[in-house]
């Protein structure tokens, strides 16, 4: 397949476009600044621009069969009071041009990232995950990923929001626990690098349309 993949030099991203291009998939990126990927270029084409331009991405989309988003709100750092670097409504407003964008190219397959503690899955997280949540920056990108939610859920396109549980850095290959209305009950960690080949899973055998999949490792 030709899949757009948007957030490509974010940190699940870069992991996300390498696995692809392992897969043998084509993949188009969009980025704001040059980018640089040593494994298999020939299948990469990189356009220039941002998603918060619906053009820009309609141009990057086409003939794409599929749309991976890994977009998020970055911060300054790891440390949960760390200022922003991207605007509180980055993600909500890329998407809407995605959609746009989606609309114009006729693509109809996405799958985005959100997070495990987004909307009716916050009261499932462990307590002092809620108040970190709750009175720190962390609650700008999960605001965010509700609104990211919302406008997903009233497109026409066949849709997949994958909510992973903490990510870690981990390269280690380990099965996957996937979580439907809290069952069975998620861990609390999965690594980038399994995400990243979740969300391939889900794209190449067309699973969970409609549907909001926690993963974490077993």
């Amino acid at each position: 397949m030709r899949i757009l993949i948007l957030g490509p030099t974010g940190r699940l991203g870069r992991i996300l476009v390498d696995e692809a291009l392992k897969r043998g998939h084509q993949v188009n990126v969009l980025v704001s600044h040059e980018y640089r990927l040593k494994t298999a270029p020939s299948l990469l084409k990189v356009f220039e621009g941002t998603p918060l331009n619906q053009y820009t991405v309609a141009e990057a989309m086409q003939g794409c069969d599929a749309v991976m988003s890994a977009l998020n709100i970055s911060r300054t750092s790891d440390f949960p009071w760390a200022s922003l670097r991207t605007g509180r409504e980055f993600m909500s407003i890329s998407l809407k041009n995605i959609l746009g964008a989606m609309e114009i190219t006729k693509v109809k397959r996405i799958i985005i990232t959100t997070a495990w503690g987004v909307a009716e899955t916050r009261k499932d997280i462990p307590f002092w995950f809620r108040w970190l949540i709750e009175h720190s920056n962390i609650r700008y990108p999960y605001l965010d990923h509700e609104r990211q939610e919302e406008l997903i859920k009233l497109s026409d396109t066949a849709w997949t929001v994958v909510r992973p549980v903490g990510l870690t850095n981990s390269l280690a290959d380990k099965p996957i626990r996937v979580t439907l209305e809290n069952k069975p009950k998620p861990r609390l960690q999965i690594s980038r690098s399994n995400t990243a080949s979740f969300m391939l899973d889900v794209l190449e055998q067309d699973l969970y349309v409609h549907q909001f999949p926690v993963i974490s490792e077993e």
